[in-house]
C-alpha cells in the first residue's frame, strides 16, 4: 500500500520549506493529500510554537502527527515536550541544509505498518475497543511486538484484559514457537523450581520421570508470566539468573539447557513500590521492564463499554442483539469494580435471563444487579456532590455550567480518540459547534 499523509504549515512556516518536503515526497511515491484524513499520517511544519499551534494539532484529527520545527534554535527544550504533550506522535528539527526525506519516510512507513496491523483481523478479533486511552496503549504494544524483541511488563488492575495484551505479543512475535504461561500465584516453595526448571527422575519423592519445564516448553517462543509480582525473592534470584544467562538445570541435574524466549510478565503489583519496600528485586524489574504498559480500567474508557457490550452478546447469542434505552443506560452508567471481566459477566447474567426475540429489556436485569430503588442512575451522589462542593465555595451558576461543559468535551474527546464528529454526535452537537467550542475553549486570555 502507498504511503499518504498530508502538509500542514503553520503560522509564519516557510513557503520554501513546504514546496520542498511537498516534491520530495511525491517524487518518493508518497501521495500527499490536500487534508487531514483521520487514518492516515499528517506533517505540521512550524516555526514558533504557541497556543494557536496547540489548538492546530488538536483540530487536524490525523491518528499520528509529525511535527517539524524549520527554526530549530528558536524552540526551547520545554517547548517540545508541550509539542508531543499537545498530539504530536514525534518531532523532528529541520535545521538549514539537512536531508530530513529519509527521516520522515520512515516514520510514515512504521506507522502505516502499525496502523495496517492494527486493523487486522487477529487483532480487532479479540482487542474490542475504540476509546483514546486504549487505542493509544495498544498501537504502542503492537509496535513494540511487531518491531522489537523487547521483555514486557503489563500492568494494570484486575480484568481489565493483561491476559489479551500477553497473547497479542505472542500473535506478533516474530517467532513461531508456544506461548507458555505460568500462573505465579499456584506456584508453591515446594514445586515452583520444578514448574519453571523441570526436574530428572528421581529428583525428589514422588518424580518418578523426567519432566520439562516452564523455560523449556517457552524456548522459541513466548514466556508469560502472569502475576509475576507473586513470585518470592529465591526464584526472582533464579529467573534473573536465566534471562541473563538463557540457560537453566534441571532439578537434580549437572547439565545446562540453552533457552531463548520472548518474556511477557504481568501484574496488578506497583512493582517499583515493591522495589522500594524491598519485596522485589530492582535487577530483575530492570530486566522485565524494558517496556512498560497500563492497562486502563473500564473506568477510563466509557467509549468502549457498548462495543465491548456487542462482542460479549455476540459471543454468547451467535448474532448482533438490541438492548432498551434504559438497559444501555444502565450498561454506560454502572460501576465496574471488576473492569471488563465484570462487565462480561454482567452481560451475561442479562443475557440469560432473556427470553425471546427482541432486545434485552430492564426486565433482564437481575434483581440484584438493578439500580436502588428503581431510581435513575444519573445524576447520580457524585455529581451532586461535586456540584455541592462548587456551590459551597461560592462559584456561581455560570462558571458551573462552564466547567460542566468544558468537562463532558475534555472526557468525550478522550473517549473517542480526539474525533471530532463522534464527540459531537454524543454530545449532541454539531461538528461547527464543537469545534468552535474547542478553539475558545484553549484560546488564549
Amino acid at each position: 500500500m502507498a504511503l499518504s499523509a498530508c502538509i500542514l504549515a503553520a503560522g509564519k512556516a516557510p513557503a520554501n520549506a513546504s514546496n520542498k518536503l511537498r516534491i520530495d515526497l511525491t517524487d518518493a511515491g508518497v501521495s500527499v493529500l490536500e487534508a487531514p484524513q483521520e487514518s492516515d499520517a499528517s506533517i505540521l511544519l512550524f516555526k514558533h510554537w504557541d497556543s494557536e499551534l496547540a489548538a492546530t494539532l488538536h483540530v487536524a484529527g490525523a491518528r499520528q502527527m509529525l511535527a517539524i520545527c524549520c527554526e530549530p534554535g528558536e524552540l526551547a527544550a520545554d517547548a517540545m515536550w508541550e509539542v508531543l504533550a499537545a498530539g504530536a506522535s514525534d518531532l523532528l528539527l529541520w535545521r538549514n541544509g539537512e536531508a530530513i526525506l529519509p527521516q520522515v519516510l520512515a516514520r510514515l512507513e512504521r506507522w502505516q505498518n502499525v496502523a495496517q496491523l492494527m486493523s487486522s483481523d487477529r487483532i480487532r478479533a479479540c482487542l474490542v475497543g475504540q476509546s483514546a486511552p486504549w487505542l493509544h496503549i495498544l498501537q504502542s504494544l503492537v509496535e513494540v511486538a511487531a518491531f522489537t524483541d523487547s521483555p514486557v511488563l503489563i500492568t494494570g488492575e484486575t480484568g481489565t484484559g493483561k491476559d489479551l495484551l500477553a497473547q497479542t505479543v505472542h500473535r506478533l512475535h516474530g517467532g513461531l514457537g508456544p506461548l507458555t504461561v505460568v500462573d505465579c500465584t499456584t506456584l508453591s516453595p515446594e514445586l515452583a523450581g520444578s514448574e519453571l526448571f523441570g526436574h530428572e527422575r528421581g529428583a525428589f519423592t514422588g518424580a518418578y520421570s523426567a519432566r520439562d519445564g516452564a523455560f523449556a516448553a517457552a524456548n522459541g517462543g513466548v514466556l508469560f508470566l502472569d502475576e509475576v509480582g507473586e513470585l518470592p525473592l529465591p526464584l526472582q534470584a533464579q529467573l534473573l539468573r536465566v534471562i541473563q544467562e538463557q540457560q537453566y538445570r534441571r532439578v537434580g541435574s549437572n547439565d545446562w539447557h540453552p533457552t531463548r524466549f520472548r518474556l511477557v510478565c504481568a501484574t496488578n503489583r506497583d512493582l517499583e513500590a515493591e522495589v522500594e519496600r524491598g519485596t522485589f528485586r530492582a535487577d530483575l524489574y530492570y530486566r522485565i521492564a524494558a517496556w512498560r504498559c497500563r492497562t486502563p480500567p473500564l473506568r477510563e474508557r466509557q467509549g468502549d463499554i457498548l462495543p465491548l457490550v456487542q462482542h460479549f452478546l455476540r459471543q454468547l447469542s451467535g448474532h448482533d442483539v438490541d438492548l432498551d434505552p434504559a438497559v444501555r443506560q444502565y450498561l454506560l452508567t454502572r460501576s465496574y469494580p471488576g473492569n471488563v471481566r465484570d462487565l462480561r459477566q454482567t452481560v451475561a447474567r442479562i443475557w440469560h435471563r432473556h427470553i425471546g426475540p427482541g432486545p434485552l429489556t430492564i426486565g433482564d436485569v437481575p434483581a440484584e444487579d438493578r439500580p436502588p430503588g428503581g431510581a435513575s442512575c444519573w445524576p447520580d451522589a457524585a455529581f451532586l456532590s461535586a456540584i455541592g462542593r462548587a456551590v459551597d465555595l461560592g462559584v456561581n451558576l455560570a462558571r458551573i455550567g462552564q466547567a460542566a461543559t468544558d468537562t463532558a468535551i475534555q472526557l468525550v474527546l478522550q473517549q473517542e480518540g480526539d474525533n471530532n464528529q463522534r464527540a459531537a454526535l454524543r454530545l449532541g452537537v454539531t461538528d461547527r459547534t464543537l469545534q468552535l467550542r474547542r478553539k475558545a475553549r484553549i484560546a488564549p486570555a
